[in-house]
């Protein structure tokens, strides 16, 4: 078998299976554990898999810059959004994360939501000018330019001090075993630290980044309430979230 038809039947196999072991594919193509390995890593350097350990899940195609997510999916982003924010109650404080689904939530907040919006995201923040009942607070820190976020130990320390009702958290990869993920370690620390904020967290997860990995891991599944998704998402790609133990919101 030639290395570009090796390469394919692993992607074959990761979008039929979920995920690839390389101990099973070097004893079905029977090749050495070295040669997977390899296809793995080079496969992972072409963005088209999330290298783990013993095998590779899908990589998450929510890892471009801010203004390249703008452009990824926008109804569905519109959908999640719009279901989250009718999910927000006057009087209660609300962490609201970064990213292009966050600000779908924060466009369709009512007008006469009197709440406090806590964000780590100035571009949130400027979404939220024109609300008069809402009280924004931003969170300082150095600014992540991919994303346009704040993320660092001021970021952290200023997270220490909220309690929140809810948080509401963007991640770019959503899988059943690798649990949440993200592309930025620095991310990664946030969004854990401002889950651990807030009574409840949902996530917001369009349906590309169901079954998906990136780099760096927030949290287990079961350390959040639910999933915020769009209408069209089959119920078997739920399923497995279900099993878990979360909510799941079809918004």
């Amino acid at each position: 078998m030639l290395t570009s038809q090796r390469k394919q039947y692993i992607l074959d196999v990761l979008k039929r299976d979920g995920q690839v072991v390389a101990r099973q594919l070097s004893e079905e193509l029977n090749l050495s554990e070295d040669t997977i390995r390899r296809d793995l890593r080079e496969l992972a350097q072409e963005g088209l898999l999330q290298r783990v350990h013993g095998g590779a899940l899908p990589a998450s195609p929510a890892v471009v810059d801010f203004a390249g997510r703008e452009d990824i999916h926008t109804d569905s982003k519109i959908q999640i959004g719009r279901g989250a924010a009718a999910l927000i109650k006057d009087g209660q404080v609300v962490i609201l994360d970064g990213g292009t689904t966050a600000v779908q939530v924060a466009r369709h907040l009512p007008r006469h939501l009197r709440a406090t919006i806590v964000t780590h995201s100035p571009r949130i923040a400027m979404e939220l000018m024109e609300y008069p009942g809402i009280e924004v607070i931003i969170i300082g820190g150095r600014l992540f330019k991919h994303s346009i976020v704040t993320v660092g130990a001021v970021a952290i320390e200023a997270i220490s001090h909220i309690r929140a009702d809810v948080y509401f958290m963007g991640v770019t990869g959503i899988h059943p075993e690798a649990g949440l993920s993200t592309g930025d370690l620095e991310e990664a620390y946030i969004k854990r630290a401002l889950s651990e904020r807030a009574a409840e967290t949902y996530v917001l997860a369009s349906q590309e980044k169901l079954g998906a990995a990136s780099q760096y891991v927030v949290c287990a599944l079961t350390e959040v309430s639910g999933l915020i998704v769009e209408q069209a998402v089959p119920d078997d790609l739920l399923q497995p979230y279900l099993t878990a133990g979360l909510t799941i919101i079809r918004a």
